[in-house]
């Protein structure tokens, strides 16, 4: 699914990146049975796919030197410049120069009308500040200059000691008409530091593959140079290499690697591909071998063609009929649209060199083909020399409910149609997207940049259906290497899968939220960042997956192809078959959300899961911007998306998605967090429309925890530090303030913004051994709060903020009877049995793999004896790793007995049965559970007196839920029904259990 990378759910089919395309069928495979979902694809989840890596851990601080120069700077004490903010980078250099003051656009004047020339005559006024010299400057390599409104977005790349940064080391100085509004860098000071070796390195460039190779687990042999297979300029560095145990050509370049306080190391930059679904950017000393940082890559009438497409997905039925509608390239009968714009000068069938129709699914933006076995060739569309690109639809994977011998049948599952669909839609991601910035000059995705800047021979591939022989299922995913080498999407066929995913039949060759997703994360990783490396960490993979959620979102309801709303069209409704969250734990416009729930879901911290927060702010400011500039008509948003309107003419859901795609230019660095991304968006807003939405950001970006105090340590950061003050709002003060049963004051009470409590952070305690404190500052308005306490039961409640107040935030807790902190006991079979009364969501008890009826049961000995009981609070959302989504709780009940006279509460026959919960109290839908139907759920009991309460775990989500029995295919070699073809079918998990008075 984005430059890795990143792949909106599952699985296989990386193949080398310029894998060659043959009209010939491949040969015959035998079918094998469905494979779960692997990678970091669109499900996200049983990933081989190996983390982000970055050696260089520590961090600089700037020189006393630098921090004289940068006051200097923050008064404005300097010939023709104004007061500014320094920040600094890992490095010890500025990490972003900005004006300061609310409403201040300007950094200094004077510089020239030159961009390029100005903004190097920028960087020699702050050399001091950066930590570099005037020749350090002078020597920068100019990578490219972007437009943001009126303002130039130059980029350079530091060359230090004669070899330029493949890592880091780059700046942004945003100029315009001689002024500079903003810097932002990667950069490394050079001043009193050694500087690279300049000697030629000791490893070759097929030792440093070998190396890189055995660092993403792969043994190779036999390595030899070759010439590269796609159309990449000999001139810009890169050496072709093929070895055994690879797929296809790798990329080797010499680089230099900036280290924090210390010499930068020069270094081999090498792009590998090793799997259908795997690539990677490792960075090789080019002296020790030693690995300093690896990436994933993997985060078309003769002369009017025309194309039959769904524009958004089929309809949803057992027997989908084609609805497709045509477009063609320029008007004509019974065409629904006309697709020719300035983004696309050729046709999208046309070979830019020959200039000459190809008659297939190939041209200069895109080629796809199917891939019916993983990594094999690739097949174009059957070649049509009328260009009528029209090929039957059947629905036949859906109707033959994912027969495997459909790809025999003389309809050979629709393959045709499908491999047509996805090189429409790739092509109508590169012709949107031009418009909002992915050019030539952004390395866009192009056989030939026309002249236009950046690199050419990197088409989109496109492989459709890939893996289907393979088993390959449930997913789709983007690979995108640097500029120059072609970025490749695969489409897959879905399935249900037990115990795994219960998808349709369905093809995710035609859902368009899907494809524009995957294309979405080679805009993402090409545009943030500079040419040769793209989103990094945590976070910033994270926001790549929700970029992309964004654009398909965006693409869709700007074309009209679904209603236009505030409502954010779900990703993957169609192969999900979920028309409320799709993929995701949310929709993302109905999202409780915010940074400080980083790392929420079961699996932890996980860029999918996590994305939905950057979602969710981005969803908040979609729908300011559209209060405050309106949503305009269909007319007018189509003249936006084309660029016939200007954007400042736009409605606000245009000038939003335009911010998202400029602020991407001022991002130096792929290894973003998401306050550093709130900054270039902010940044991006004072270059386009002159800070006139200033406030609103800010507003928005408090509201979801990324406030004026927000910080993060680094995009891998799994804790970052919550703030909700706006520097734009009248913010109130609020003082948390618990009390008990007895109406005590509680020590040890956290209160949390939001719905979870699980891995996030607090924002305020009672705590006297933390440094948080009672009191903490919030934008106004309402807004959901979640406190825990030792020995009480957790509580949720709403609160109102309003503007400039300062209040006591009171809350009432009530003892948790079940609580192990409050003198309770609980036993039974399983694993970790006293964490489910522990007061703590985030921890995990299960039974065995196959518990007896007896081994389902846990008593819970209550605190302080006899009790009068209303009420019961349960938790299915496990703790990372304990059990799996279809193994957590679905159905239980409650058994009570109380202790007096010859009735001891130790035999079976003590107890009576007062609650069965509802078969669904936690109602796991297809296509799997997700955390928003497990967390946290109270529940009423019949008034009960008693001194031990008894819990019996009576299904799980396998056994319990609708959606995930029987058998839903007619693939002989594919049981789904989860109870009977799932290996943990027995297997249940409970996370909290708590017992309450009233």
């Amino acid at each position: 699914m984005t430059r890795r990378r990143r792949q909106l759910a599952v699985v296989s089919a990386t193949a080398a990146l310029a894998v060659a395309v043959t009209s010939a069928l491949p040969g015959a495979a035998a079918a094998q049975a469905p494979t779960k979902a692997k990678g970091s694809g669109f499900l996200g989840e049983d990933s081989h796919h190996l983390d982000d890596l970055d050696t260089r851990t520590s961090r600089a601080q700037p020189s006393t030197e630098q921090k004289a120069a940068a006051a200097q700077t923050r008064s404005g004490n300097q010939r023709g410049a104004a007061p500014a903010t320094v920040t600094w980078n890992r490095f010890g250099s500025a990490a972003t120069i900005t004006p300061a003051g609310t409403g201040a656009t300007a950094l200094a004047t004077g510089l020239g009308k030159d961009p390029v020339a100005a903004a190097r005559a920028y960087l020699v006024r702050q050399a001091t500040v950066l930590g570099l010299t005037e020749s350090d400057i002078d020597a920068m390599e100019h990578v490219t200059t972007n437009e943001i409104g009126g303002s130039s977005a130059v980029m350079f790349r530091q060359v230090v000691g004669g070899v330029p940064a493949g890592l880091d080391g780059l700046v942004v100085v945003a100029v315009e008409d001689g002024t500079a509004r903003y810097l932002t860098s990667s950069l490394a000071p050079t001043r009193g530091a050694a500087v690279a070796r300049t000697a030629a390195p000791k490893l070759t460039p097929e030792q440093a593959l070998i190396r890189a190779a055995g660092n993403i687990g792969h043994k190779v042999s036999d390595v030899k140079r070759s010439a590269p297979s796609n159309a990449r300029t000999a001139d810009t560095g890169w050496t072709s290499l093929q070895a055994k145990g690879l797929l296809g050509d790798q990329q080797v370049k010499q680089v230099a690697v900036p280290v924090p306080g210390g010499a930068a190391r020069t270094a081999y930059h090498v792009v590998t591909r090793a799997e259908q679904d795997e690539g990677y950017s490792v960075y090789v000393d080019a002296a020790t071998g030693e690995v300093l940082a690896r990436d994933g890559l993997v985060d078309h009438d003769s002369d009017n063609p025309r194309w039959s497409v769904f524009t958004s997905v089929p309809e949803v039925s057992q027997a989908p009929a084609d609805t497709r509608v045509q477009w063609c390239w320029t008007t004509a009968s019974g065409c629904s649209e006309s697709v020719q714009n300035p983004a696309s000068p050729l046709a999208w069938d046309v070979d830019p060199v020959t200039k000459m129709t190809t008659t297939t699914t190939s041209g200069n933006n895109a080629t796809s083909g199917e891939r019916w076995v993983a990594g094999g060739v690739v097949t174009p569309a059957t070649q049509r020399s009328d260009r009528s690109y029209t090929y039957p639809f059947t629905g036949q994977w859906t109707k033959e409910r994912c027969n495997p011998a459909n790809y025999a049948s003389p309809q050979r599952n629709d393959i045709d149609a499908a491999t047509s669909n996805l090189f429409a839609m790739h092509n109508r991601m590169h012709d949107w997207s031009y418009q909002l910035g992915y050019t030539e000059s952004a390395w866009n995705m192009q056989r030939d940049n026309l002249g236009k800047g950046g690199l050419g021979g990197d088409p989109e591939l496109g492989y459709s259906q890939s893996g289907a022989k393979s088993g390959s299922r449930n997913n789709a995913n983007q690979g995108t290497p640097p500029d120059g080498i072609s970025g490749y999407s695969n489409m897959y066929l879905w399935q249900p899968l037990a115990g795994s995913f219960y998808a349709p039949c369905v093809d995710g060759d035609y859902d368009m939220s899907v494809i524009g997703h995957e294309y979405g994360h080679g805009i993402s990783n090409r545009m943030a960042g500079g040419p040769d490396r793209g989103l990094s960490g945590l976070q910033a993979g994270a926001m790549g997956e929700s970029w992309s959620d964004l654009m398909a979102t965006e693409y869709l309801q700007e074309q009209g192809y679904v209603p236009f709303s505030s409502t954010a069209t779900p990703m993957g409704a169609y192969v999900t078959g979920n028309a409320d969250h799709g993929i995701r734990n949310y929709n993302f416009s109905k999202s409780p959300l915010n940074y400080s729930n980083v790392g929420y879901d079961q699996t932890g911290p996980q860029v999918h899961a996590d994305g939905e927060i950057w979602s969710a702010t981005h969803s908040d400011i979609r729908s300011a911007f559209i209060t405050r500039y309106g949503g305009g008509d269909a007319e007018l948003q189509k003249s936006c998306a084309t660029g016939a309107t200007k954007v400042e003419a736009c409605p606000g859901n245009r000038r939003w998605i335009q911010l998202v795609f400029d602020a991407w230019l001022l991002m130096p660095s792929g290894a973003v967090s998401m306050t550093d991304a709130r900054d270039a968006m902010l940044a991006a807003d004072l270059l386009r429309f002159k800070g006139a939405n200033q406030d609103l950001l800010w507003d928005a970006f408090a509201a979801r925890g990324m406030g004026r105090g927000a910080s993060s340590t680094s995009s891998a950061d799994s804790a970052p530090i919550p703030s909700f003050e706006s520097p734009y709002a009248k913010n109130a003060t609020l003082t948390f303030n618990p009390s008990g049963d007895s109406g005590r004051p509680v020590t040890g009470a956290k209160v949390y913004v939001g719905e979870y409590t699980a891995r996030s952070r607090p924002i305020a305690d009672t705590d006297p051994a933390t440094s948080l404190g009672s009191s903490f500052t919030t934008v106004p308005g309402t807004a959901t709060y979640t406190v825990t306490a030792p020995g009480y039961a957790q509580k949720q409640f709403t609160f109102t903020a309003k503007p400039g107040q300062t209040r006591a935030m009171p809350v009432s807790l009530t003892t948790n009877l079940a609580s192990t902190l409050a003198g309770a006991t609980v036993t039974g079979a399983g694993t970790k049995v006293t964490a489910m009364t522990d007061g703590d969501e985030g921890t995990t008890a299960t039974t065995g793999d196959a518990p007896t009826a007896a081994q389902k049961v846990f008593t819970i000995d209550l605190a302080g004896g006899r009790q009068v009981v209303r009420k019961v609070q349960v938790s299915a959302l496990p703790e990372p790793g304990s059990a799996g989504r279809f193994q957590n709780l679905r159905q239980f009940k409650v058994w009570a007995c109380d202790a007096k006279g010859r009735v001891s509460c130790a035999q079976d026959g003590d107890y009576r049965e007062v609650f069965t919960s509802p078969a669904d109290a936690f109602p796991g839908t297809a296509p799997r559970p997700v955390a928003p139907e497990l967390k946290m759920r109270e529940f009423d009991i019949p008034q009960t007196a008693a001194t031990h309460l008894r819990i019996e775990l009576v299904t799980n989500q396998c056994q319990g839920g609708p959606a995930f029995q029987g058998e839903q295919d007619d693939d002989p070699a594919n049981a789904t029904d989860c109870t009977t073809a799932y290996s943990g079918a027995q297997k249940i998990a409970v996370s909290e259990v708590q017992v309450l008075r009233r």
